[in-house]
């Protein structure tokens, strides 16, 4: 397949290229573009063809749901069955933006797009490329993270380009991402709402709109879910060639402890990486890969310093911990998910 690709610029968008990007994916076409989260995957949403399009393109497990974007308000409700009042007040709080939420869906969305449930998890990206494009596409867009399945998310166009050209239609480059993590998904079906993904809109966030909110207990553990609710919920994810391990304890003994499994590692001619925060970058034996200096950083920086052990040819890899506060639970959700929940205690 011969991959179409464009760069805009989001600060001085060009509408040709959002109306030619709109009406491939209004004709079933797969199209990657930047949203303030990660670069997505998209296809028309109503379009079952399509939709099986980004299932072949990613390797994707055909009964995981994918993510529904659209571009205003008004457009859900042609899509679920209720919009009921903690829906309204997660709308007016944090669309557009990085929060996603699952309804009852309408027979409008096809199976294929649902990964085969009755809900739908639908968003409003804030990123106005993204709103742009699924505006001149006139239809709501399906669209995950735009990488191979299981792999790390992209943020950066090269790390689209080396893995999805061939792959898709086409790929339009709008610069990196603000977040860097996966959107919010909220689940408002059962008695109270319950978080399915952890994100950027964080557990502390949801209760000051909505009270009492829990984060789904099958996130904290290794077992898949048997049928998924929304995506990233089943399977390994996030995940790069190299062995990831989480390190946990104070600064202290966690950095006395992997440098203790980096001499190990040596002895065995394993190439060791360790992803951790900058203020401790010259406190490892091994090559270090720095996650910033706060949380949000952290957030930010984290699935690209997963591509790049790969890069750097690493063969094993120790991750600094994280308090599961704030942003800090998602990126401990991504980091057990891509360590295949392997945590040393240190």
């Amino acid at each position: 397949m011969e991959t179409i690709i464009k760069t805009i610029n989001p600060n001085d968008i060009d509408m040709d290229i959002i109306e030619e990007f709109g009406k491939m994916l209004r004709e079933g076409k797969t199209v990657i573009f930047p949203t303030e989260t990660v670069y997505g995957l998209g296809a028309n949403a109503l379009d079952e063809d399509a939709a099986a399009k980004i299932y072949t393109a990613k390797g994707r497990p055909s009964d995981n749901p994918l993510l529904v974007h659209v571009s205003d308000i008004s457009e859900v409700d042609n899509l679920v069955e209720n919009v009921d009042e903690k829906a309204k007040l997660l709308m007016g709080k944090f669309w557009p933006g990085p929060l996603t939420i699952l309804f009852k869906k309408k027979s409008v969305i096809p199976d294929r797009t649902s990964g085969g449930l009755d809900t739908v998890a639908i968003r409003m990206p804030s990123d106005e490329v993204a709103r742009r494009i699924i505006k001149a596409a006139a239809v709501p867009i399906a669209a995950p993270s735009a990488n191979i399945s299981g792999k790390p998310s992209p943020t950066k166009a090269e790390h689209i380009i080396e893995d999805m050209k061939g792959r898709v239609d086409a790929i339009l480059i709008g610069g990196e991402c603000n977040f860097g993590v996966e959107s919010t998904i909220v689940d408002l079906s059962g008695d109270y709402p319950l978080v399915l993904r952890p994100g950027c809109v964080t557990l502390e966030m949801l209760r000051e709109v909505l009270g009492k909110v829990e984060i789904d207990p099958s996130l904290m553990n290794k077992d898949d879910n048997i049928k998924a609710k929304a995506p990233g919920m089943k399977y390994k994810h996030y995940s790069p060639d190299a062995q990831v391990y989480i390190v946990s304890g104070d600064d202290s003994s966690r950095i006395s402890k992997i440098n203790e499994l980096i001499d190990e590692n040596s002895k065995k001619g394993l190439k060791t990486g360790v992803l951790c925060m900058s203020k401790n970058l010259d406190s490892y034996k091994a090559k270090t890969f720095d996650l910033g200096n706060n949380y949000e950083e952290a957030a930010h920086n984290l699935f690209d310093e997963l591509i790049k052990l790969d890069k750097e040819g690493i063969d094993i890899a120790y991750a600094e911990s994280f308090e599961e506060k704030g942003v800090g639970v998602a990126i401990m959700n991504r980091l057990k998910k891509s360590a295949g929940y392997r945590i040393i205690k240190a």
